[in-house]
């Protein structure tokens, strides 16, 4: 089996310790060869081969042809020229403060354009720098122009959304380095530019107003991550390897990597969805009898982290969110960015349907182990406690440990940064809550769960228990199950193997505190 690369995204060792790469080339062919698209830029969320793929177009704008062998753009015309290359990664650049930014970004500038051949000048600025390198590079090949590819060219502002007076500061200051291309679009050759979000306001866009934004463009909608097929053909062997250590029938193993790690979706008319190529790697690299998440291990995007700092995204409802227009992914201005927008350029919301009549989306949680974070970090939002703590809250009640589980559950209400403010207070104004805290730990809940005698609050499904929470407001803790019990709500699972819990919570509407609590197995 040929080995599955973890920890890079260098295109050129890659292919030289002979690790597997899913072969997208024709895709980059495509861009780098197409009239009127020359300047180019895609977003997608984190560690889904952005830097990977600025990696290959280096190379093959290097005219290093030998680390191509066998891959399609191989088989095509290219003519595998040289071209001068700047080459920026932005998502290491510091910004605790505006002054370290400075000095951080100056500096990597400074050493970027003198990688690619150009004597920087440091009596003046970093843009008229930059704007210099580009013509003087351009000349020096003979006019065929220079290539740019910037690396995440958004994450400095990301990095910065706690302070928004920096994060503004620190957008001004790329906005001045990136207007340098508006007067000098005929010595680039190619422009390829990264991020996971699009700064409207960043002058890249609007100086640039040629560039080609291919983020939900059709033709590229599985440029990035794997489909089910590209899976198939080059990880055959490895998933065959990892069924049988799970112990599994082929085609449920398959069906249960699909459901934890596929379900990404990048165009309106393509319903097409890919893997997250890192939950891959990692998945079976490490070939654990389980499924587990992987992508939050890598690190969360400080950029949502940071904008959950300061915002409410606990009314989002994530497993169905319709009638999304197109504005509302709009993050141009800092001071007012929507929780939709930030969730979905983030990676935990995609798209899963489009209705052309209306031009609106519907979007939801791509997959099983996104769910899972995302209902982990909100219910320790929801707390202003640490994810952790949030996470070790779910262990609590899948282990049993009640009292410890209660008294949990009673600070966590107690906590939480916002409730509900509707004159009559209902059972389901506290459920939310509660369903980001089971969804963390893998439970299927389902909220108004009906039944032929009656709806329960919230039935909550795990491998290693049913729970049944029914939630009262204003009334003793005994009047829950006493209607779970005459209502039958457990009827339906009498035949199950699993152990089945009876979960009372009492809420006082004054307060909106949880104040009594109980439990029962069936």
């Amino acid at each position: 089996m040929k080995p599955i690369a973890t920890d890079t995204a260098d295109f050129p060792s890659l292919r030289k310790d002979g690790c597997i790469y899913v072969d997208k080339t024709m895709y980059l062919h495509r861009l780098i060869s197409t009239r009127g698209s020359k300047l180019v830029f895609v977003s997608r969320p984190r560690r889904f081969g952005k830097s990977l793929t600025i990696s290959a177009l280096k190379a093959i704008f290097q005219g290093r042809r030998e680390l191509f062998e066998g891959l399609k753009i191989n088989e095509t015309d290219w003519e595998w020229e040289k071209y001068p290359i700047i080459h920026f990664e932005f998502n290491d650049v510091a910004t605790d403060n505006f002054k370290e930014f400075e000095q951080d970004f100056a500096a990597h500038v400074e050493k970027r354009l003198s990688d690619a051949g150009y004597v920087y000048d440091p009596s003046k600025t970093v843009q008229y720098n930059f704007g210099e390198a580009i013509a003087q590079l351009s000349s020096a090949n003979g006019g065929k122009g220079v290539v740019i590819l910037i690396d995440e060219y958004d994450a400095p502002v990301g990095h910065a959304l706690d302070n928004i007076e920096v994060a503004e500061t620190v957008r001004a200051r790329l906005s001045a380095l990136y207007s340098q291309m508006k007067n000098r679009t005929g010595d680039i050759r190619f422009l390829f530019m990264t991020g996971v979000s699009k700064f409207t306001k960043l002058s890249v866009f609007s100086a640039l107003n040629n560039i080609v934004d291919i983020s939900q463009d059709s033709d590229y909608a599985t440029m990035f991550g794997y489909t089910e097929e590209e899976l198939a053909e080059y990880f055959d062997e490895h998933l065959r390897d990892h069924a049988e250590k799970m112990g599994r029938p082929y085609e449920d193993y398959r069906a249960q990597l699909k459901k934890w790690y596929n379900g990404f979706r990048f165009a309106k008319s393509v319903a097409t969805t890919v893997y997250n190529p890192i939950s891959v790697a990692y998945t079976l690299f490490r070939k654990e009898p389980w499924f587990s998440a992987t992508w939050a291990t890598t690190g969360r995007p400080s950029m949502l982290m940071n904008y959950l700092k300061r915002e409410d995204v606990l009314r989002v409802d994530p497993e169905a969110i319709r009638g999304v227009s197109d504005n509302e992914f709009d993050v141009a201005e800092l001071r007012n960015l929507k929780p939709i927008a930030m969730l979905f350029q983030a990676g935990y919301l995609t798209v899963k349907d489009y209705n052309p009549i209306t031009e609106s989306y519907t979007l939801g949680v791509p997959d099983e182990e996104v769910r899972r974070d995302l209902c982990t970090l909100m219910t320790g939002v929801a707390a202003k406690e640490t994810v952790a703590w949030a996470s070790s809250l779910g262990k609590k009640l899948l282990t049993g440990c009640w009292d410890c589980f209660f008294d949990g559950l009673k600070s966590l209400y107690a906590a939480m940064a916002y409730g509900p403010t509707e004159k009559r207070i209902h059972e389901n104004s506290y459920g939310r809550c509660l369903s980001f805290l089971l969804a963390s730990q893998g439970f299927e809940f389902t909220m108004e769960a009906v039944s032929s005698s009656g709806r329960a609050d919230i039935i909550a499904k795990h491998p290693a228990m049913v729970c049944i929470f029914e939630l009262k407001v204003d009334e003793p803790v005994d009047a829950a199950f006493k209607q779970i019990r005459e209502k039958g709500y457990a009827e339906p699972y009498r035949a199950d193997d699993r152990p089945i819990w009876f979960i009372g919570l009492s809420f006082n509407s004054k307060t909106r505190e949880l104040v009594d609590f109980g439990v029962e197995k069936f």
